[in-house]
């Protein structure tokens, strides 16, 4: 699945800013991952469940859904959704119980509930365009400062700004997504933010997504010199501009998605690893 590097980046993030504090947690962080991988694949499952029974994918431009292409029956799709959902939960659980914060169960269920209705149910919010605010708090922000807190048990600013940053990614995924998806998508009564925008503004605001991060990183880098690093993250920013900048048809949008992705988890890991650097310097 190409957004699973997601879900890995903002468990990254924030478990390189709890090393900064020397609070780096290996079996919390893992169970974080857990959280965020059964989340994310969960959340896939439960799109293409939703969106098949709906016949939203059936002239889908990019790769087969599994429901709309008939390779298995919707009701199977559903239930391999729940039982990721289920394993997302099971490990919040743990740590839950382990940090003994249950106010997080809160948190966790929200997750859940914003990961299916997306596509499922009678008024899933991802067709009246606002998927990418939800991307943008529980794939970025959530998950980066969720996973830095059960570590560190601090509400951290920078482990915020990173979440921010991180969160622009992730919403741009979900953009270049929709924006190879226009015409099929308005054609099924899917206004999406792309539908509402138009390609031309939807275009804009995933430039200013994917290129609002490298300001950011200017920012930390003042405090964390080796979060330079990050500037490496210009090697797939660049081309994913001009392909955005020069795209003629849907197809090529594919292209661009994965390296999104991509820039997102090159994003988490180079500067991560120099905010972790610094800190060893000390």
């Amino acid at each position: 699945m190409r957004t699973l590097p997601l879900a890995i980046a903002p468990v990254y993030l924030g478990s390189a800013v709890a090393f900064t504090l020397d609070r780096f947690d290996p079996v919390l962080a893992l169970l974080a991952l857990v959280v965020s991988l059964f989340l994310q694949i969960g959340v896939n499952y439960a799109n293409d469940y939703s969106d098949g029974i709906r016949g939203t994918d059936d002239d889908r431009v990019g790769p087969k859904r599994i429901t709309a292409a008939g390779l298995a029956r919707p009701d199977a799709v559903k239930r391999a959704a729940f039982i990721t959902f289920g394993i997302a939960m099971a490990a919040g659980l743990v740590i839950v119980v382990v940090t003994s914060q249950w106010w997080l169960l809160g948190i966790g269920a929200l997750a859940v509930l914003a990961a299916w209705f997306y596509t499922g149910g009678k008024s899933p919010y991802g067709y009246a365009g606002l998927g990418e605010v939800a991307v943008f708090v529980f794939f970025g922000l959530v998950a980066t400062v969720g996973t830095n807190f059960i570590q560190t048990l601090l509400i951290d600013p920078l482990a915020v700004l990173v979440g921010i940053a991180f969160g622009f990614y992730a919403t741009a995924v979900l953009l270049v997504n929709n924006i190879r998806d226009i015409d099929t998508d308005a054609k099924a009564g899917k206004k999406t933010l792309a539908v509402r925008l138009g390609r031309k503004a939807s275009k804009t605001l995933f430039m200013l997504l994917i290129w609002l991060p490298v300001g950011l990183n200017f920012l930390i880098l003042l405090a964390y010199p080796a979060a330079i690093l990050g500037m490496l993250n210009l090697l797939l920013v660049l081309p994913v501009t001009l392909i955005i900048m020069e795209s003629r048809n849907p197809g090529e949008l594919i292209t661009a998605l994965k390296l999104t992705s991509f820039a997102g988890l090159g994003f988490a890991v180079l500067v991560g690893t120099g905010i972790a650097l610094v800190s060893l310097s000390f």
